[in-house]
């Protein structure tokens, strides 16, 4: 097994999952200080929904991310949380603005997730060819 087994009153488990999301018309939105900034708050809303971001990488265009969830919480459920949260929370800290107007989207509507299993070391070596891509100018 590649981790500890997590304990509920009436389970073990091990949910993790490899999660990417794009920004709305994949512009190339998540540079310098916002890219920091998307990191950490992605990391606190992970921890809001009990969960936590194993390896994560917020390159220009896409978010890629090996999270674990417990069982208790659907996949679908955590992400939306994590790209609608995230949305306002840009929108408040870059454009300072107290609310998300009408329109004004960051994020793409879809997500792609795919449970990991025992293979998170595989999805972490992946998550790290693609940030040396992108910084070799590959992506």
């Amino acid at each position: 097994m590649s981790g500890t087994l997590k304990s509920r009153a009436h389970s073990r488990w091990e949910c993790k999952y490899h999660a990417g999301f794009i920004p709305k018309y994949r512009r190339k939105a998540s540079y310098g200080e916002v890219r920091q900034m998307l990191g950490a708050i992605l990391h606190d809303l992970a921890r809001q929904q009990e969960g936590r971001i194993i390896e994560g990488q917020v390159l220009a265009d896409p978010v890629h991310m090996g999270i674990e969830i417990p069982p208790k919480h659907p996949g679908a459920s955590v992400i939306g949380f994590l790209k609608g949260k995230s949305a306002l929370a840009r929108a408040r800290r870059v454009q300072e603005k107290e609310r998300n107007f009408v329109g004004e989207h960051f994020w793409a509507r879809g997500y792609a997730v795919s449970p990991v299993g025992f293979e998170l070391e595989r999805v972490k070596k992946y998550l790290r060819e693609q940030e040396q891509a992108a910084k070799e100018g590959r992506f």
